[in-house]
């Protein structure tokens, strides 16, 4: 099995071939090739490269499927004995890949 590890978003995930996934936002449309160029390790069955800290030549090809919003998540904050209360809501952007090669 074939795998490698990219980092974007300042996460780092370890994708393959066909695999779909949803990361932090990337400027591009959907239908549109993006390039990941921060490729930390490679592996395929025994081969396996470790970049220091980057593999030097590799690439990871992705296709971007979505730009959407996440599910609101609540925020709150309290504080015993002093009525502090406060409630925000959050909705993150992320972008939904399909990867390529």
């Amino acid at each position: 099995m074939s795998f490698s590890i990219i980092e974007t978003g300042g996460k780092q995930y370890k994708v393959f071939v066909g695999q779909k996934l949803r990361i932090e936002k990337l400027i591009g449309e959907p239908g549109t090739l993006h390039v990941f160029d921060k490729v930390l390790l490679t592996a395929n069955g025994e081969n396996v490269v470790i970049g220091a800290p980057y593999v030097s030549g590799a690439k990871v090809e992705g296709k971007i499927l979505q730009n959407g919003r996440e599910r609101k998540k609540i925020v709150f904050k309290y504080h015993s004995k002093t009525r502090y209360r406060k409630k925000k809501g959050h909705r993150q952007h992320f972008t939904e890949i399909e990867i390529l090669e």
